[in-house]
């Protein structure tokens, strides 16, 4: 039912001595009173609701993104900013298979990471490891955001795995924020985006890569970064579920296939292939591919 309106009583008093009485005037709201009040209620209840749904596209596109996340963009830039560990720089390889998918594991030791755009010789005894990082489209355009040395060369956000490197420092993460594609961005710093395998132990519901081949990969154990090979033909599911069985905490995508030739160094410096040498160097989109390189740093 609807409220009568409260007409708006208005005393006045005359102030001549001679005037003994008082003279009460009554003054209804005008019909365009009531429009207006009406029209800013509109306006307030409108502002919230815009309010209300852009919080909430807001949480739903950087926070809601259907896997749970082990380490905040706040923390890994916690990491990065930890005095690097000392130790001898070397990569460690071991052989396992798991679930059916035989892999080989590089753990990495010693090294700073960064990217560049020339592959790098054989014949470089710095590089200790090296291999592919973000993907690229037949114009040259590189897909996700990507960082090289402090330069940046795509911002996008749709592929959620990422990998940021600074100084010594190297970590890998899920999340749809820049934050700390940012941070290394100011600091100088490199950083890439690829496809989730495995977050906070758990796989995604789905994958968008499909068919079967060498499979690669970066993971996480604790905080030993790991360059992960598959030793024959694999789907991504069996892979992802593979690297979850065997404990890795966070893992993101690397191009593979069989036209994907790397190498690693042991702690001896001694150099080994990954994939086929006679596949290198690599002579299409020379200067275009962005290689993921751990070099030993010189003291």
């Amino acid at each position: 039912m609807q409220k009568p309106e409260v007409p708006i009583i208005i005393i006045e008093r005359d102030e001549q001595p001679q005037a003994k009485e008082s003279v009460t005037k009554v003054i209804v709201p005008s019909q365009k009173q009531k429009w207006l009040k009406r029209f800013l209620a509109l306006i307030a209840v409108g502002c919230l609701m815009i309010a209300v749904l852009a919080g909430y596209y807001f949480w739903n596109y950087y926070y809601n993104i259907g896997i749970t996340v082990s380490v905040t963009p706040e923390q890994n830039i916690e990491k990065l900013q930890r005095p690097a560990t000392q130790g001898k720089p070397e990569v460690v390889m071991t052989s396992d298979s798991i679930l059916g998918v035989a892999m080989d594991f590089y753990a990495i030791h010693g090294l700073k990471a960064s990217i560049e755009f020339e592959e790098p010789d054989t014949a470089d005894t710095s590089v200790y490891l090296y291999c592919r990082s973000a993907d690229h489209k037949a114009d040259s355009t590189y897909i996700g955001s990507l960082v090289a040395d402090g330069k940046e060369y795509q911002s996008d956000t749709h592929r959620l795995g990422y990998m940021a490197m600074l100084g010594n420092n190297s970590v890998i993460g899920i999340s749809r924020s820049e934050k700390v594609k940012d941070f290394v961005l100011e600091q100088g710093g490199s950083f890439f985006r690829q496809f989730i395998l495995v977050s906070n132990g758990t796989i995604p519901s789905r994958f968008f890569l499909h068919g079967k081949v060498e499979r690669r990969a970066i993971g996480r154990i604790g905080d030993q970064l790991y360059f992960i090979a598959t030793r024959h033909k694999e789907t991504l599911w069996d892979f992802a579920d593979a690297l979850r069985e065997y404990g890795f905490i966070d893992a993101i995508y690397i191009t593979g296939g069989a036209d994907c030739y790397s190498y690693y160094r042991n702690r001896d410096g001694i150099r080994f292939d990954i994939g086929v040498p006679a596949l290198y160097p690599h002579k299409k989109w020379t200067s275009i591919i962005p290689w993921l390189v751990f070099r030993k740093t010189i003291r």
